[in-house]
């Protein structure tokens, strides 16, 4: 009976060897003969590609760091993997996955590294402000759930403080500062103002600080009642849930508003398309679903609204947070711009100059990503 027990130890030792050996194989050959694509729909991001070797890259550890980068982006079945992680680490009572806490009552919620570019961001805004020689400058700074929705994190989660590096962006910049806080705090019980999937805020989010601009500019805003409030889908999963892939958690409506009243053409400057309308219905049937307003990035969009309530332009300088904003803005422009630094290049600070109807300018970034973006940069 021993030496039977043995020889099938052996077997089933012999067996679980060529298993292992057969997946890994098998795992090797998907990822040699996979397509690798430049751009992942499901986490929304660029992926990385392979890195350029060189004895300096390698030197300093960027080589290996990319390529590890790499072999991780275009790892065969990565989002199932991805998925099962997810799970497995909740169940085991985690909280915070992958940069992500896990809320309450379904909100998946980014977490706020202490930003490092401070200084750098607010010096930007100051420079900006001073380049431009006849327009009103304006800076809206927007806390993301994390602030707002502090009470739904896990007990004892770090949430950072965003509204203090405002604070100090606000003072160090000097630009004229106009707070959307407390419009979304008063609105933060009665709306969903932030997606429990995605980092972006919904358009109840936008409404509210719309009316919170409108305030410091003495434009009266439109009331609710005016616009035609649809919701468009009800199963957009964004960002967020791309860092879990875990299926079960849920899903988000996107609500849009619409004045009917207006006439509007919209101009993609970049691509030579035109549109009547700022949300293009096609990009619901994708992953990123909150592409659908103003067609997701543009370096630089024209809207021109013939029943706008006044003659003055807008040029609004962002991050994507703008793109939901914009419909309640050109309400009151005659002409609205809208800048994508990160993808336009030559500087704003020159076209506002040169074109002298242009009578106010809106800088709008969410505090999470502006510590790191790139846009910042290239503002003036």
């Amino acid at each position: 009976m021993k030496k039977r027990y043995r020889i099938t130890g052996k077997r089933l030792q012999s067996a679980t060897v060529l298993l292992l050996s057969g997946l890994i194989l098998a795992f090797s050959i998907a990822f040699l003969v996979k397509e690798k694509p430049e751009f992942s729909e499901g986490e929304n991001r660029y992926l990385q590609k392979f890195p350029a070797f060189s004895l300096e890259a390698l030197k300093e550890g960027d080589f290996t760091a990319n390529l590890q980068s790499y072999l991780a982006d275009h790892f065969p079945l990565r989002d199932l993997f991805m998925g099962l992680k997810a799970e497995t680490e909740i169940a085991l009572g985690r909280r915070e996955i992958n940069g992500v806490y896990i809320g309450k009552d379904g909100y998946l919620i980014e977490t706020y590294e202490t930003p490092k570019n401070t200084e750098r961001v607010a010096s930007q805004f100051r420079k900006f402000d001073e380049a431009v020689e006849r327009a009103d400058v304006s800076l809206m700074l927007v806390p993301t759930a994390i602030t707002v929705y502090r009470e739904k994190l896990p007990a004892l989660a770090p949430a950072g403080d965003q509204m203090a590096t405002l604070q100090e962006i606000r003072e160090r910049s000097g630009v004229d500062f106009i707070s959307c806080y407390e419009a979304l705090m008063e609105e933060k019980e009665k709306e969903q103002l932030y997606y429990r999937t995605d980092h972006h805020w919904t358009s109840y989010g936008a409404y509210a600080a719309y009316t919170a601009y409108c305030g410091a500019k003495g434009i009266t805003p439109l009331p609710r009642e005016k616009f035609d409030i649809k919701k468009v889908t009800s199963d957009f999963r964004g960002t967020i849930y791309s860092k879990l892939n875990d299926g079960r958690m849920g899903s988000d409506e996107i609500v849009i508003f619409e004045n009917p009243d207006n006439r509007l053409t919209v101009s993609y400057l970049d691509t030579k398309e035109v549109s009547d309308c700022l949300y293009n219905m096609e990009k619901k049937k994708k992953k990123d679903k909150y592409s659908m307003f103003l067609n997701n990035i543009h370096p630089l969009i024209e809207i021109t609204n013939e029943t706008a309530d006044s003659d003055r332009e807008l040029v609004v300088i962002k991050d994507s947070y703008a793109n939901c904003l914009v419909p309640f803005l050109v309400n009151h422009y005659r002409k609205v711009y809208v800048f994508d630094t990160r993808y336009y290049k030559g500087g704003p600070s020159s076209f506002i100059n040169e074109n002298s109807g242009i009578t106010d300018v809106l800088l709008l970034y969410n505090m999470n990503t502006l510590d790191g973006d790139l846009g910042v940069g290239g503002i003036y």
